[in-house]
């Protein structure tokens, strides 16, 4: 039987003109120099160069103001150091400071590709037939630096998707710091990471804490533990470890007057400052009927990669975790979207070459993983892995996969396994599902199509996929159809 896939004429490009204001900083005798000369300056000077700045730039960021007190507000330091309390600055003088350690960043400049797709969770006022979904994306802008953006739309009965208008104003998320640990659950959490082998016990610094306490006292413990003669490499690597720890658990909060579309997941964290790439969004549904959305990402330092959670509700709060575990390593982790016999389970390419499964008693530990799937056809004959989380039929799950083969072409496949048993496959296309056409091979990194998330729609398959590294389109193809193909594939 043919498999039909339809390609939708629906394009997602990069779009230069949506950009964000980032703090920007150079040297501190640069900056101190910066806040001396606007210091210098005539209150009249003040107001000129305030308002013209403001009228530049008004219109293109929601509350400029306010972004401009929050950068002023990170040079404390400096004003410690020149003997100026920051309270005796005029609004005006703080305002245009700020503005001098701003810059605009365009965040989908180079590329807006790699998408996943859930469904919103708000399905009210719908015709028959239609479905209300997000759309997630890596967008790349100057410096390769990667960022998760939004879209929204509906999917009629046709698998037609209109999406909502963008909105140019974009919004970070307020981060908010886990200011507070208990020196249990932190300990336990440490432990957990141990991967190393290194089995020195963390309270030669957490001793000194209390059974509470704030990452400030943290921090300040950390320091004095630092500068004590012939601390051993292990002792580093745990102290590192603790900072590392305590950054990672933070809270993401969007304004309520931003369109998702608007909203900006930029990283925020060290281990993330190069870049988060290739959210896999899934809508999971625990035990009790409790629905969460959750992404794997992958967190770029611009030296190594970390696989990271969000958890989010609504998509307006998200929290943010580290993923700990033997086999937390490598791209492409994508969450099961309920638990199997009790348990979360987990795909993954621990070895960045074959298809493996996991199972956890907790969604962000993973310590064993089992080989389900290697490569074998041409077509993907480096590597295979998931384009995304496993998705439920009555058939088996349904796993959009993507094989690389000569010239690394990136294709689309699709294997079917046990509900049950997803360790036990009943099938796999034995050629690829989607191949890059004339039109999709060109791009920032030729010969490539790539998903990173699909659902089901009226019977049919949806999967939005990354052309090139580039830009964005997505297909429609008959499940029916497919389905009986990967049931007859072996």
């Amino acid at each position: 039987m043919q498999v039909t896939v339809t390609r939708k004429d629906t394009k997602f490009l990069p779009d230069p003109s949506r950009v964000i204001a980032r703090f920007l900083y150079t040297s501190d005798e640069r900056s101190k120099n910066i806040i001396r000369n606007v210091l210098a300056m005539s209150d009249s000077e003040v107001n000129i160069a305030l308002s013209q700045v403001l009228r530049g730039y008004s219109r293109r960021h929601r509350n400029i103001s306010l972004i401009f007190e929050t950068h002023f507000n990170k040079l404390s330091n400096l004003f410690d150091e020149m003997g100026i309390k920051p309270g005796k600055v005029t609004q005006s003088r703080k305002l245009l400071i700020g503005s001098y350690f701003t810059m605009e960043y365009s965040i989908e400049s180079a590329a807006f590709f790699n998408p996943s797709i859930v469904e919103d969770p708000d399905q009210s006022e719908l015709g028959p037939d239609e479905k209300r979904v997000i759309l997630s994306f890596r967008a790349t802008g100057e410096g390769h630096i990667s960022s998760i953006v939004f879209r929204s739309g509906i999917i009629d009965k046709k698998n037609n998707l209109v999406t909502e208008p963008v909105g140019k104003m974009l919004a970070e998320a307020e981060r908010i710091k886990r200011h507070n640990y208990n020196k249990k659950s932190f300990t336990k959490k440490l432990d957990e990471m141990h991967d190393f082998n290194n089995k020195i016990s963390p309270l030669f610094v957490l001793e000194k804490l209390g059974d509470n306490f704030t990452y400030g006292e943290l921090k300040k413990v950390v320091e004095e533990t630092r500068k004590r003669p012939r601390l051993t490499a292990n002792k580093k690597l745990i102290i590192n470890q603790m900072m590392w720890l305590a950054k990672s658990h933070y809270d993401l909060e969007f304004s309520l007057d931003s369109a998702i579309s608007e909203r900006v997941i930029f990283p925020t964290s060290e281990t993330e400052r190069n870049g988060i790439e290739d959210a896999r969004f899934v809508k999971f549904t625990d035990d009790n009927g409790e629905v969460t959305y959750y992404a794997t990402y992958t967190a770029y330092d611009g030296i190594t990669i970390l696989p990271k959670l969000l958890a989010t509700k609504n998509f307006y709060h998200f929290k943010a975790l580290p993923i700990h575990g033997e086999i937390a390593r490598n791209k492409g982790m994508a969450l099961f979207p309920r638990k199997i016999k009790g348990k979360y389970a987990m795909l993954c390419r621990i070895d960045g070459v074959n298809n493996y499964i996991a199972y956890s008693d907790s969604i962000n530990v993973w310590r064993e993983a089992k080989l389900i799937q290697k490569p074998k056809f041409p077509w993907d004959m480096i590597q295979v892995g998931n384009c995304g989380s496993p998705i439920e039929t009555e058939e088996g799950w349904l796993i959009i996969t993507h094989g690389v083969g000569p010239m690394r072409e990136y294709v689309l496949g699709a294997s079917l396994y046990e509900l049950e048993n997803p360790e036990k496959e009943i099938g796999r296309l034995k050629t690829p599902l989607i191949a890059p056409n004339a039109e999709e091979r060109e791009g920032y990194v030729p010969n490539v199509v790539y998903s990173c998330g699909s659902i089901i729609h009226n019977r049919s398959l949806i999967i939005p996929f990354g052309i090139s590294d580039y830009a964005s389109s997505y297909a429609s193809i008959n499940l029916f159809e497919l389905l009986n193909e990967l049931k007859n594939s072996k």
